[in-house]
């Protein structure tokens, strides 16, 4: 059975997840977007790009709620994770060179030990 933290945390890695897929779907609605017409603001992936983004956003609240602020705020830096490693493969212009791969472990080295650490602080509090 999980307890409220491991749920926590499965919500934060759905909310980084959703956030990161609505910054990727902005990116692509707002090279749609010419300002001299307004209602291109209106284009399908610049409005879902909001509304996936909003959904992670509640998903993050949900998280707080349930899991210790300690544990759970560290997993949302793994949104640059998510967007370092799609952007890529979505955007032809967006590329992976050695800095950014070493940034990308460097954030999951860091969520880790603070994951890790926050479970050790846990244990020894309830234990």
């Amino acid at each position: 059975m999980l307890n409220n933290n491991h749920k926590a945390v499965i919500i934060t890695i759905f909310c980084t997840l959703f956030t990161s897929l609505g910054q990727l779907l902005w990116k692509d609605g707002i090279a749609r977007i010419d300002f001299q017409y307004p209602l291109t603001l209106l284009n399908l992936t610049f409005i879902l790009g909001f509304l996936v983004y909003i959904t992670g956003g509640l998903l993050m609240l949900l998280a707080f709620k349930k899991g210790d602020l300690s544990l759970v705020y560290p997993i949302i830096a793994t949104g640059y994770v998510w967007v370092s490693l799609l952007s890529p493969l979505l955007f032809q212009e967006d590329s992976m060179n050695p800095l950014k791969w070493t940034g990308i472990v460097l954030i999951l080295v860091s969520v880790s030990v603070l994951g890790w650490g926050s479970s050790k602080h846990a244990e020894v509090q309830h234990g």
